[in-house]
């Protein structure tokens, strides 16, 4: 999960995900290290400042093609959802 350091996560972070999340998640994280990094940098490239959180609460959304990733988002004024994300990053439920 080392590579989750280069999106800015902390070992905290890390070993939370790690403790609670299912084996068979983490599994498909780890062998889809890509396609989350990806999904992870388009959060981030879109101005979420609290994406991590985001992972962490709905990590397996991430295993999500990234063309129905970015569709989830797509759908709404960017500034909007930028600041309405920023400020309680549960709204992703709803998307």
């Amino acid at each position: 999960m080392k590579f989750l350091e280069k999106y800015d996560f902390t070992k905290e972070d890390i070993a939370y995900f790690l403790n609670n999340s299912p084996k068979k998640l983490i599994d498909g994280v780890k062998e889809h290290k890509k396609l989350v990094g990806e999904n992870i940098k388009y959060l981030k490239d879109l101005g979420v400042t609290n994406y991590q959180k985001i992972f962490l609460e709905y990590y397996d959304m991430f295993l999500m093609d990234h063309s129905n990733f970015v569709q989830i988002f797509d759908k709404y004024e960017p500034e909007d959802l930028i600041e309405k994300l920023n400020k309680n990053f549960k709204i992703v439920e709803f998307l």
